[in-house]
């Protein structure tokens, strides 16, 4: 009888059920292989570049950190301000197809955002250096003459336009898609009776935003914010095209003493390393590496804890 019960018990799994389960672990383990790999290289060639000094390489100046430090800067202050202007309008666009257009201009606006994602960098890089940057430098040094006491605005202006706040500028455009389209499904998951009673009594259309859509997806808002701020730091040629770097660490946006970002710097000095400067700069990849996935890890958190919140609701 027992031995009945247990052959009961056991669920016999067809041929095809069984395939795509060993596929699906295969992926994931593949996935987290190729990350251990990753790191594991790194690691092992940073090793020489973390204890490398002027003497001993020709990028460095001093130490390591003396040259990293400034990089590190650049990386999370352009990501930072791309960040502050993408999110406001990514919101906005994200509201607006989900709660204020019609549904085929809904359906039309949100295919030409998902389609941005799809453009190359170094398009967006060319369109910053021939379109943004001359247009903006006007901007900047009327900024500068008339609010130059701000420290933000203050130092010389460059003439170029290619500055740290346009290299931002190009950054949010690009992050702009990746932020709309996660904002955008999770405002049209808000459930209906919330809104449905919010407007039964009496609220306007933007306040029953206020009181049901944005509490909703507040979190999701962040987790958003969080991937489009991995997906800034890790941008390379958009940046390298753009930014006129100095490596000088400053909260100037519009001088062309502008901080590098690890990425750019990476791509603009690796073709001509040798030796230990390769080393140096792998492991300015390592820190690049440690930061993106600290941000990822830290998205995926709040993902998670917005899951088991709306469960336990």
């Amino acid at each position: 009888m027992t031995t009945t019960t247990a052959q009961a018990g056991k669920v016999k799994q067809r041929a095809g059920d069984r395939w795509f389960s060993g596929t699906a672990l295969a992926a994931g383990t593949m996935i987290l292989v190729t990350l251990a790999a990753v790191a594991i290289f790194l690691i092992v060639q940073s090793i020489p570049g973390l204890t490398a000094t002027g003497e001993t390489a020709s990028l460095l100046s001093g130490n390591f950190w003396e040259y990293v430090w400034p990089l590190a800067f650049g990386t999370v202050w352009a990501s930072f301000l791309a960040l502050l202007l993408a999110v406001p309008l990514a919101v906005s666009v994200a509201l607006f197809i989900s709660h204020y257009a019609p549904r085929r201009l809904a359906q039309g606006l949100g295919y030409v955002v998902d389609l941005l994602a799809a453009v190359p960098s170094v398009v967006f890089g060319l369109w910053g250096i021939m379109v943004l940057a001359p247009a903006v430098q006007p901007v900047y040094a009327w900024l500068n003459e008339n609010m130059g006491w701000i420290p933000l605005f203050g130092g010389t202006v460059s003439n170029t336009g290619r500055t740290i706040f346009t290299a931002a500028m190009v950054l949010a455009v690009m992050v702009v898609p990746i932020i709309t389209a996660i904002c955008r499904e999770i405002f049209l998951q808000t459930p209906v009776l919330h809104e449905e009673a919010a407007l039964a009594l009496g609220a306007t259309r933007w306040e029953m935003i206020r009181m049901a859509v944005f509490p909703f997806g507040r979190s999701g808002i962040v987790s958003a914010s969080m991937l489009g701020l991995g997906r800034a730091l890790g941008e390379t040629m958009a940046v390298a095209m753009v930014l006129s770097i100095s490596n000088r660490i400053t909260f100037e946006l519009f001088t062309s003493d502008n901080p590098g970002t690890i990425p750019a710097n990476i791509a603009l000095t690796f073709p001509e390393a040798y030796g230990l400067n390769i080393n140096v700069l792998i492991a300015t990849g390592l820190i690049l590496f440690i930061v993106t996935f600290a941000v990822n890890a830290i998205a995926r958190w709040i993902v998670s804890r917005r899951k088991e919140f709306s469960g336990a609701n």
